[in-house]
């Protein structure tokens, strides 16, 4: 119910080095010098990987001015990196610790990039899951308008408001606090798993046309509930959702994998 700006030591943050494990991969294999900062050579992949980190959008759509920016930038990651401090924090404890861990964290994304790859799911998977969700799904959809209020009194004055013939739009624009208000109370088409339960459970039970006679409390307050129509919830063809499904498939089949791993991790 990123303006690019250039800001220079704003920008130096362990978020921005982050560089993506699939860039990765596809940067040049024979690297050249873009710039050279106390003797260091900052490689023409390293600052190219950066700049799409930083900028976002690929590199044929980078501006000149941007690449030039993010450069600086770059640079000042680099002159601060080989002042003869760094090499003093690089040896504290906890700085090693957090070096290793972004190292670790890296190099993992890469090894699951490298498995999903390389294990797509297959056509019988993919039909298989969508079969086994499809199953799940509720027989019916609903149509819907609720008026919502404060307190279980509130509640019960509406009710017999509409025993009295009021009319439920007129109402929910008057009264409720929800913000299908304005709008006459209506949530237009769901499917019961799409609400709470108690109010699912209350629009499960009435008959199309029919309001809740007594108030239905959940955790936003108290609801007055109008079922106007009902109709067969049919699944999605699977073309509309196959990428979902895959990626799902996907994901299951690595954590597979990985309990496979920690199952024959004996240290």
């Amino acid at each position: 119910m990123y303006n690019h700006e250039h800001s220079r030591l704003t920008g130096i943050r362990l978020a921005s080095v982050v560089i993506s494990v699939s860039t990765f991969f596809a940067a040049v294999a024979q690297a050249e010098v873009v710039a050279t900062v106390n003797g260091v050579a900052i490689e023409d992949s390293t600052f190219e990987l950066y700049l799409e980190n930083r900028i976002q959008k690929p590199l044929p759509q980078v501006t000149a001015e941007e690449r030039e920016l993010v450069l600086s930038e770059l640079k000042d990651i680099y002159i601060l990196t080989t002042q003869p401090r760094a090499n003093e924090l690089a040896a504290d404890p906890r700085m090693k610790a957090q070096i290793e861990l972004q190292r670790r964290a890296a190099l993992a994304q890469a090894v699951a990039s490298d498995w999903l790859a390389s294990n797509p799911a297959s056509e019988e998977e993919i039909a298989a899951a969508y079969e086994s969700q499809a199953l799940l799904a509720p027989d019916l959809q609903f149509k819907a308008r609720h008026i919502l209020v404060e307190t279980q009194s509130a509640a019960v004055d509406v009710i017999a408001r509409l025993d009295a013939g009021a009319d439920f739009e007129e109402l929910a624009q008057t009264y409720s606090t929800g913000p299908s208000g304005p709008a006459g109370g209506d949530l237009g088409w769901f499917s019961p798993n799409q609400m709470v339960a108690p109010f699912s459970d209350a629009v499960a039970a009435l008959d199309d046309g029919a309001y809740t006679k007594a108030p239905v409390q959940t955790e936003f307050g108290w609801h007055v509930i109008l079922r106007e129509e009902s109709r067969s919830n049919e699944a999605p063809p699977l073309d509309s959702v196959r990428d979902a499904v895959k990626a799902n498939v996907e994901q299951t089949n690595f954590q597979r994998y990985l309990e496979g791993l920690r199952a024959g991790d004996q240290d």
